[in-house]
């Protein structure tokens, strides 16, 4: 009855040691390699898969969600001599969990050595001011050098930061006073520009006023000018109706424009800016006989518009 008893529990056993040998639960987010007597023969996706008892056995349990790996800081030589402490990350994911596994021994380390030297080939090839102010430029050149040196292992590098560059202090202090100075002859320049334009700005309005104001004279000059040239053949006008009334007999008219410019005298000498008294003799009898004829002149006419 005991050995029985033994029998079974050696066959339960046996069987637990053969279900926990041939039954493989993969957890969300790896995989892993099937190897039979040393080879490799496929890859468990995440659930429950079946092995061939003692013949298959688990290789290689893989992650393929996506890790991040610290590059260490290290010292790298600008193209113009000056030396630069540079670190970063890298994103990384694997895509082939067969070639990750076989192709690459110790694959985190490797990814590592080969952004570091890489980090340091693309900083070399950089002047220090470039190599501040271009980090994404920085970042591409890594990411595209490190994917295609990745490929065959079947891994993904996905990114590539940059995450400090450091130097010296005294060349720090130094760039910062190169820096100030800069920027105290930038707001020189901008100050003189500003200057400039404004000067530039005044010489224009007065430019323009100037032929503004040349515009006004010469439109008043020649307003003035052709008001001359109405009175010039007004008075023409004048003194040709008055010679032909004088020609035709008519005394009074020649009366009436003698009285006219008399009265026009008189008016512009009281109109003077320095006369206060006009003192000067006159012919009552010339005033007379002019207003007279004048008079005379407009009875005249309205007897002759009477008539017509």
């Amino acid at each position: 009855m005991s050995g029985s008893f033994t029998f079974v529990v050696m066959l339960a056993f046996l069987a637990v040691v053969v279900v926990m040998a041939g039954v493989k639960v993969v957890p969300q987010g790896q995989q892993w390699t099937v190897e039979r007597f040393g080879r490799y023969t496929r890859t468990l996706t995440p659930g429950l898969s079946l092995l061939v008892p003692f013949m298959d056995r688990v290789g290689r349990k893989l992650k393929m969600m996506e890790s991040v790996l610290d590059v260490p800081s290290q010292n790298v030589i600008s193209r113009d001599n000056v030396a630069v402490t540079a670190d970063g990350v890298v994103f990384y994911r694997i895509d082939n969990a067969a070639q990750a596994a076989y192709e690459i021994d110790h694959l985190e380390m490797a990814i590592v050595n080969l952004t570091t030297t890489n980090l340091r080939s693309v900083l070399g090839s950089m002047e220090l001011d470039h190599m501040l102010s271009n980090r994404e430029v920085i970042n591409d050149r890594l990411l595209a050098a490190v994917d295609a040196a990745t490929t065959p292992w079947g891994v993904k590098v996905t990114r590539v930061e940059i995450r400090d560059l450091n130097m010296a202090p005294e060349l720090q202090e130094a760039m910062n006073l190169q820096m100030t100075a800069e920027r105290h002859r930038r707001a020189v320049v901008t100050k003189a520009s500003g200057q400039k334009e404004a000067e530039v700005l005044q010489a224009e309005g007065e430019k323009q006023a100037a032929v503004l104001r040349a515009e006004g004279e010469k439109q008043s000059a020649i307003l003035r000018a052709e008001a001359r040239e109405r009175e010039a053949e007004a008075e023409a006008r004048a003194t040709r109706e008055v010679s032909e009334a004088i020609k035709s007999g008519d005394v009074q008219a020649l009366q009436y424009f003698v009285g006219l410019k008399y009265v026009e005298a008189l008016r512009d000498v009281g109109n003077g800016p320095n006369s206060k008294l006009v003192l000067m003799p006159l012919e009552a009898s010339g005033i007379t006989g002019a207003v007279a004829g004048v008079a005379e002149l407009l009875k005249s006419t309205a007897g002759h518009s009477g008539q017509g």
